[in-house]
């Protein structure tokens, strides 16, 4: 069988010890065999020979249907990406003078981010004059992160770059678990 492969493992003729431990399909020790035995083997169940440990002594090779081997790495591979979880990171923009409801809103927006898992990270744009009251937009940030207290941390403490003033927001695991429940009990 001519299978292609990246990984470096070597199958059927390529292995060049002139002895190995043999493993069966089935995971059983078959002993120790000659590699022309050991592919005869291989051979006369139609499938390949895979060397899957070439630096011990004998090398230990199984006998295996190795296109269906390389499939199931991919497939656990495949899974292992899909449950790992990727951490993004959104951004809400801020004014030194926001208004009340212009806050409350973007707080809203912040408060949804958080909830989904986001890490936020909250930029206070400066123009003009305003650069020279940079406490204004500090007092905004502070004012956010003590409204959000129950629900995110400070992961990053406002610090000035430029004309924007950043701080990075991080949801508190299991902080938004116990809301549905109170949702369901006022229903009630």
């Amino acid at each position: 069988m001519d299978i292609a492969k990246s990984d470096g493992t070597r199958i059927n003729d390529e292995i060049t010890a002139n002895s190995c431990r043999l493993i069966g399909v089935d995971g059983s020790q078959l002993g120790l065999f000659g590699i022309r035995d050991a592919q005869r083997i291989a051979d006369d169940q139609g499938l390949d020979l895979v060397e899957i440990a070439p630096n011990a002594d004998p090398p230990v090779c199984r006998v295996m249907d190795y296109g269906k081997f390389k499939y199931q790495q991919a497939m656990k591979a495949k899974a292992a990406r899909k449950n790992q979880s990727r951490v993004e990171v959104k951004e809400m923009k801020f004014r030194p003078k926001i208004d009340v409801g212009d806050y409350e809103t973007k707080k809203g927006h912040v408060l949804r981010f958080l909830k989904r898992g986001a890490r936020v990270k909250i930029t206070i744009m400066f123009r003009g004059r305003e650069m020279a009251h940079p406490e204004q937009g500090l007092n905004v940030l502070e004012r956010l992160a003590q409204d959000l207290k129950d629900v995110a941390t400070v992961e990053s403490a406002p610090k000035l770059e430029g004309r924007n003033m950043l701080m990075l927001l991080a949801p508190i695991k299991g902080a938004f678990d116990a809301e549905p429940q109170k949702d369901s009990e006022s229903n009630n």
